[in-house]
């Protein structure tokens, strides 16, 4: 039986956290404004039961699905948020699972560094999958378990602030979160992020990390 790990809507993709998801996706491309719904489970390949699922039942599109040795996470998305809703129930219904069964994320690390030098910026910008970083400007770094509650901390941060979505990964051991942008920016994005993540719900988790 599969252990539900993460469960995350997303009322509406911003348009740097969708173009991020389009570019590592290998599924159905979301565009800003659509709902999204994050699932993470353990045992990883249990996901793909949960993905069929919500398909036959719902018209819900999947932007990717991801199997870990230890995790598996999928995206759906669409731009009805009921259909979302229904196929997160559809997931949790072929689980037998409620919401709250979901474990409650945790910060493991969060950093600011400011006025970025300019070969920590070159060596950040040859690994990222969004915007580039400038020297100078200020970076936020986050880190979460489990994963797949980054991608909630990344679209709350652009809802917040102006910022530069450089990259974020929601699956695996630990989610990261990678965001550039002003000080004051930078400031507001990370209060957001810390908040959205402080405000999900769930059990207690028991730290560490496969993947």
């Amino acid at each position: 039986m599969a252990t539900l790990r993460s469960y995350t809507f997303l009322d509406a993709l911003q348009p740097q956290v969708a173009a991020h998801i389009c570019t590592t996706c290998k599924g159905y491309y979301p565009v800003p404004g659509v709902a999204s719904l994050f699932v993470e489970i353990a045992p990883g390949m249990e996901i793909h039961s949960l993905l069929d699922s919500a398909l036959k039942t719902t018209a819900a599109q999947p932007a990717t699905i991801v199997v870990e040795r230890s995790y598996g996470m999928l995206e759906l998305h669409h731009e009805d948020q009921g259909v979302v809703q229904a196929a997160g129930a559809a997931v949790l219904g072929a689980m037998g699972a409620k919401v709250e069964d979901r474990i409650k994320p945790r910060v493991v690390s969060s950093t600011i560094i400011r006025n970025i030098q300019p070969m920590h910026a070159m060596i950040i910008d040859r690994i990222r999958f969004g915007a580039m970083i400038e020297p100078g400007l200020s970076l936020f770094i986050m880190e979460c378990e489990p994963a797949a509650y980054i991608a909630l901390a990344a679209n709350e941060a652009e809802k917040a602030a102006n910022i530069r979505l450089v990259d974020f990964t929601p699956f695996g051991a630990f989610g990261r979160l990678y965001l550039a942008g002003t000080e004051a920016e930078i400031d507001e994005a990370a209060k957001a992020a810390m908040s959205a993540l402080e405000g999900i719900t769930g059990q207690a988790g028991k730290g560490g990390g496969g993947g």
